[in-house]
């Protein structure tokens, strides 16, 4: 993919310098659209902000951190997932849409069938999210080589473990609101920057082992992360202006989340 395959839709100037530009670049199933937000000045890296199940590249919790790391001096590109926003579903999506729904509201367990999902879009979004990085130094507002991070909880940390795991442009990530499966362990196993993890303790969509799972199969975790509403955790660097790569790597959560998980469908919580 080239510079010249990525067309820009919109540009707007928000009041604080803030740019944020839509945009739509070649996908195997079409036209994948997305959004770049640049801050004022030249950014100091680049967050890749993949959102969860049901949710949207303009999802309130994406559109937040989004300003909030342009605020830090960083850039941010939000792609719609597979089957998601703008994009077309394809028979699967209905099928484990519908499923998943359904269990809901019979109150059944869905991890099962939301890993199988989560597995089905990470294989279709990783080549995505690789395709869309190629371009970047020639994007307007980054205008060079920038440091990466990825950004993605419950269904955006499917496709964010696979692709921090294989793709070397990758130098920090956050992760979290996911249960292990032996494709996911196995991928966080390949990841070597360093990681912070999201766990609700009390989530009612992830158990708690299958989230600490999770987070002990990647090798990264030397320092303590607070367990956290997916709600009011931010894409944040551990100082307020430092580039994505000085992301701490973090420690077992451990203690009493903030309250429980929500519907893995339509819940801006996981976005």
């Amino acid at each position: 993919m080239t510079s010249a395959t990525l067309r820009f839709t919109s540009a707007t100037t928000l009041p604080d310098g803030v740019t944020e530009r839509g945009f739509v670049h070649p996908g195997a199933d079409g036209e994948v659209p997305g959004v770049l937000w640049t801050p004022a000045g030249t950014p100091t890296g680049l967050v890749l902000s993949a959102h969860g199940g049901g949710q949207h590249k303009r999802a309130p919790g994406i559109v937040d951190r989004a300003l909030r790391c342009a605020a830090a001096g960083l850039a941010v590109i939000a792609l719609d997932a597979p089957g998601h926003g703008d994009r077309a579903r394809t028979a699967d999506d209905e099928r484990f849409a519908g499923e998943i729904r359904s269990r809901i509201a019979d109150g059944h367990d869905v991890a099962a069938v939301v890993a199988s999902y989560n597995a089905l879009l990470a294989e279709r979004a990783v080549p995505e999210w690789r395709a869309v990085l190629d371009p970047v130094p020639g994007l307007p507002g980054i205008g060079g080589e920038v440091p990466v991070g990825f950004w993605g909880v419950s269904m955006g940390s499917a496709a964010g473990i696979a692709l921090v795991a294989s793709e070397k442009r990758m130098r920090a990530a956050v992760f979290g609101l996911i249960g292990v499966t032996a494709g996911l362990a196995s991928a966080a196993a390949r990841v070597t920057v360093p990681v912070r993890f999201l766990l609700q303790w009390d989530d009612r969509l992830v158990a708690r082992d299958a989230g600490l799972a999770m987070f002990d199969a990647s090798p990264q975790r030397t320092r303590p992360c607070t367990p956290t509403r997916a709600a009011t955790a931010t894409c944040r660097p551990s100082s307020s202006t430092a580039p994505p790569p000085s992301w701490p790597d973090t420690a077992r959560p451990r203690g009493p989340g903030a309250g429980p998980g929500l519907p893995v469908l339509g819940s801006g919580s996981r976005a």
